[in-house]
């Protein structure tokens, strides 16, 4: 498969070399940057997609346990499995609670070039 892929880059980025919009030309970083729009776009962001996101950034203010810990692992889980089932293969999701911080570990699978990718995420609370 060919690895280029020309998207505007996330988040919005202006290439200061050509005086136009940034791009992605990594499939894997493609991917990246749509798992992170999952995870930091708030449900009601978006006009036309009023459902999109899991929104961890309002987990910085929700008490931090470890049930909060847990009910993020689940909304992280369904909302990648909704959203990005047909490019990515979740193998599994963990998150911590660390003292006033959520370690978030992810581990998927590209489909389309069946590789496995690790992104760890840190919301501090």
């Amino acid at each position: 498969m060919n690895n280029q892929i020309h998207s505007i880059r996330y988040p919005f980025a202006i290439d200061d070399g050509f005086g136009k919009l940034a791009e992605e030309r990594s499939y894997d970083q493609h991917i990246i940057q749509m798992i992170r729009q999952v995870l930091f776009t708030n449900p009601g962001e978006r006009i036309n997609r009023p459902d999109f996101g899991c929104g961890i950034r309002r987990m910085v203010f929700a008490p931090n346990s470890d049930v909060s810990a847990n009910l993020t692992q689940v909304i992280i889980n369904q909302a990648l499995q909704k959203y990005l089932g047909n490019v990515i293969e979740v193998n599994e999701v963990k998150v911590e609670s660390i003292d006033e911080r959520l370690e978030i570990n992810i581990v998927f699978l590209i489909k389309a070039t069946q590789q496995r990718k690790y992104l760890n995420l840190e919301v501090t609370l």
